[in-house]
Formats: structure tokens, sequence, C-alpha cells
């Protein structure tokens, strides 16, 4: 059994969760955290770290950092990300990319014994999903065109004819990154099933759905539409869906992604696979916005089209 664990991006989201079941079970625990904005304003550990987890401050894009933070680990959990919606493009394949890059070197060079790397991956890597066209079959389209939401054409288009899609159930083996952010993600997941083979470090894939719950950033952009729905509710205001609202999505509550990365940790069957961690349940922006607003009191979703 593998007993220190490092979890890079601990002091965030899906990291404390993780590291909250780590020290359940008995594991010693070291981050590696640059608490850089916008989740960590005021650059502080926030106060749901526990005491009894060992900090270092640092980047991953600084290999200083990873040999430091990396002494006497036996396992790793890469959960520290890039994401934003701004076109600092570089910096998604600096942080994600190589980031993971210098994790995977400095394991080699330094000739460390690491049980396993877990990575987190993301379901963005899968593009717009796939759809089939009634006369060209299975399509997997490419990102809306501004003309399209202009237009207020929010599904899809087939890209042979342009005729309306119908969404099928997208398979596992078709990735299809569409932006800076899914494309650094997908990278960093085969780099590190590429390093891991060759130099027999074990490791795993979780490609993350759209993860809820408590102690995601109101300040960060990228959390998602509980944070957007949350912070209408405390304005008192109504709670407000972009387009229509029929967007369907896979919410997975974060407590339930913590405990996927603990099964995958000590389970030799899960080396060398990649697995889609979601809650199993199509909802739509409109269904998790009245969910929402019948819990908090708040008037019934509104659409912004």
């Amino acid at each position: 059994m593998t007993t220190n664990i490092l979890v890079t991006g601990g002091a965030g989201f899906i990291g404390s969760h993780t590291i909250d079941l780590l020290l359940e079970h008995g594991y010693k625990v070291r981050i590696l955290d640059n608490l850089a904005s916008p989740v960590h304003i005021d650059g502080n550990l926030p106060d749901y770290i526990s005491t009894d987890v060992d900090f270092v401050l640092g980047d991953v894009r600084d290999k200083d950092a990873w040999e430091s933070a990396l002494d006497n680990i036996d396992s790793v959990f890469h959960l520290a990300a890039y994401q934003d919606y701004l076109p600092d493009f570089s910096t998604f394949f600096h942080v994600n990319t190589v980031g993971t890059a210098l994790l995977y070197e400095t394991i080699v060079e330094q000739g460390l014994s690491i049980s396993k790397v877990v990575l987190a991956s993301s379901q963005a890597i899968y593009g717009e999903g796939k759809y089939e066209c009634e006369l060209h079959g299975v399509q997997y389209p490419p990102s809306r065109s501004e003309q399209q939401l202009e237009e207020k054409q929010w599904d899809p288009l087939c890209p042979v004819c342009e005729g309306k899609l119908d969404l099928l159930d997208t398979s596992e083996m078709h990735v299809n990154p569409h932006n800076s952010y899914a494309m650094s993600k997908y990278t960093q997941e085969m780099m590190g099933m590429v390093l891991g083979r060759r130099y027999n470090i074990p490791t795993v894939g979780m490609r993350y759905s759209i993860v809820q719950g408590a102690r995601q950033s109101f300040r960060n952009a990228y959390s998602g539409v509980l944070r957007i729905f949350a912070m209408q509710a405390l304005a008192g205001g109504p709670l407000t869906a972009y387009e229509d609202g029929d967007q369907i999505r896979d919410y997975v509550n974060v407590i339930d992604v913590a405990r996927a990365n603990m099964m995958v940790l000590e389970d030799v069957r899960a080396d060398f696979r990649s697995f889609n961690v979601g809650g199993g349940r199509k909802v739509t922006v409109n269904e998790f916005g009245n969910i929402m607003a019948e819990t908090v009191g708040a008037p019934d979703i509104k659409s912004c089209v």
C-alpha cells in the first residue's frame, strides 16, 4: 500500500475533497499548489485544508518545485490545471501539458519509485459530441460558428449538408478537442500514458465531467453553471440560462469524483487506462436551474435567447 501521496492543486476544488478522503483512509498527504488567482484571491491556504497536510508552495511549471514536492512520495494525484475563457492559449499548454512533462521528467531523472500517477483529464476532449444526420450518418460536428449563434441556431448542424442532427451517446474511442483547454488536457493524458508505459510508471486518466459542489471558487468563471445560479440567487434576481437552456450536461458531485480518485489509486486494473467520471444522467441546464431555484426559493429559471 502506498502511504505518501502528493496532490498537485490540492488546495483547490477537486484536490481538497480528494485529500479529505486520503486522510480518512490513513494516507500522508503533501500539497503542491501556487495558490494563484482567480481560485485563491488572497494567496493563503484555505481554512478547509487540514493542518495534518504538508504544504509546498510552488508552480507545476517549475522543475525545482517538482523536485521538492516529489521527495519521499509514493503516488501522485496531478490535479493542478489552468482553466479560463481568456485567449491566452499558451498558458493552457504551459501549465497543463508542460507541467505534466516536468512531472515525468523529474521522476525519470531522479530515479523515483512512483507507484501511480492519476491525471485529471476532462470530458472536454470529446468536443461537441457524437451526432447522426439522416442523410450522412454519424457526424462529429465542429463548434458552432459566430453566424450560427447570431442567428440563434443553438444546435450543431451536419458539417456536410447543414441539416438537422440527432444526438447520440459519445464513444470513448473518439476524441475531438475543440479548444486550447481540451487540446492541452488530451495531450497531457496521452503523454502520461506513453511516458508511463515507457518508464514503468502506472498512470490513470480521469476524464471528469462537469463537476459541481462545495468549495467551488465563485471567482473562477470556469466553475460553471452552479456558480452562476448561486450568485444570481444570492443577489435576489432570477436565474438565467444562456441560449435556450436546453443544453444537455452530465453533472457529477465533487464527492463522487473524489471517491472515483480513491478507487483507482490502489487498483492495478486501472493502470494505463482512462475513465469517464460523470453522474451518468442527462440533465438540461434548465432542469438544473429549476432544481436550484426550488432549493433556494428563487424564481423559475429564464432563458437568455
